[in-house]
């Protein structure tokens, strides 16, 4: 069985868990105004993704504004943890998978001892969300960012500066990119720390490094040791520069993903511009192995109809194919 997910905002809802605001206005009282308004999102995006059958969701950096900056102005976790709590129960109550994913600025392997500390701070942070959601099955997912002095120097340093940081190993997953780092070389680095491999197909696809997108799943799932594995899936946006996301999935990239994980149970979250409107498609009764069959996707729409539009298409030629097929079977 695959579960479908989509990160930080709804364009159905028009929500966001990332409302932030400008570091030099980050009074306490802004701040408190912003998570208020990121949680009330939080709320209406996780009450609409049970409603729509959405397992997966992401939850954006800015939940808490800087709450990774030195001088944040107030202690976070004692006055919204108890509001986070609550939304880790309702997920836990229906079966909902929360992740966080900070940016590429997150540059553990750094040489630089400064941007090492600002890189825990903001893992350390996350973390502490998970922390207080308390589910199980979440999961931080970070970049292994720039190669300074060759990959080996790198990895070296990463595992050194995260070696001792039992908070967010509990949680972390390691991801690889289009460039810098692959599978094969992330792998290794995830072995050492004792923590799971995300697999990106349009990461993959940009940096094989010598594997089909079967091998590098393959090698990913191994590292989550019988738990569920994490995936993510994109397709590219053929009018950007390599590794942008288009706004919706490719069929073809869904059957290639598909045809890799080989049956296998997985939780897969949708990067696409469109967000949950890339992922309400995917939602087919007709078993995964059909899925890219039942999809009918325009990765770019007319402008004058938008993403809105583009999803309504999408589900009459879904509700068209399911209703041949429900004849045929009779």
């Amino acid at each position: 069985m695959i579960r479908w997910g989509y990160p930080c905002e709804n364009v159905t809802l028009d929500a966001s868990t990332n409302h932030t605001l400008q570091l030099r206005n980050a009074t306490e009282a802004r701040i408190r105004e912003k998570f208020a308004q990121n949680l009330q999102h939080l709320w209406r995006m996780l009450e609409w993704n049970v409603q729509q059958g959405i397992a997966l969701f992401r939850i954006g950096q800015h939940l808490v504004p800087f709450a990774s900056h030195p001088s944040f102005p107030y202690d976070w976790y004692k006055a919204h943890g108890e509001c986070l709590q609550k939304v880790g129960e309702f997920a836990r109550r229906h079966r909902l998978r929360l992740s966080m994913h900070p940016g590429q600025y997150v540059n553990v392997g750094s040489p630089h001892a400064d941007v090492v500390e600002r890189s825990l701070a903001e893992l350390r942070y996350s973390a502490t969300v998970l922390d207080a959601l308390g589910l199980p099955d979440s999961v931080l997912i970070v970049h292994l960012g720039g190669v300074y002095e060759g990959h080996d120097a790198t990895a070296r340093r990463i595992v050194q500066h995260l070696q001792g940081e039992e908070q967010l190993l509990r949680w972390l997953a390691l991801e690889h990119d289009e460039r810098l780092w692959s599978v094969r070389q992330v792998a290794p680095v995830a072995e050492r720390l004792g923590v799971p491999v995300i697999v990106d197909n349009l990461h993959h696809r940009l940096n094989p490094d010598g594997l089909t997108l079967k091998q590098a799943v393959a090698l990913g799932i191994a590292t989550w040791h019988g738990k569920r594995p994490k995936l993510h899936l994109s397709s590219q946006d053929e009018s950007k520069r390599a590794g942008a996301h288009a706004g919706l999935i490719c069929p073809e990239d869904l059957q290639e993903l598909l045809d890799a994980l080989d049956g296998a149970d997985a939780d897969i979250m949708v990067e696409a511009k469109d967000k949950e409107l890339a992922v309400l498609p995917l939602l087919s009764p007709t078993g995964n192995r059909s899925l890219a069959k039942a999809v009918r996707v325009h990765l770019q729409p007319p402008a004058d109809d938008g993403p809105q539009a583009a999803y309504q298409e999408v589900s009459q030629n879904q509700a068209e194919e399911e209703s041949k097929g429900a004849a045929v079977d009779a």
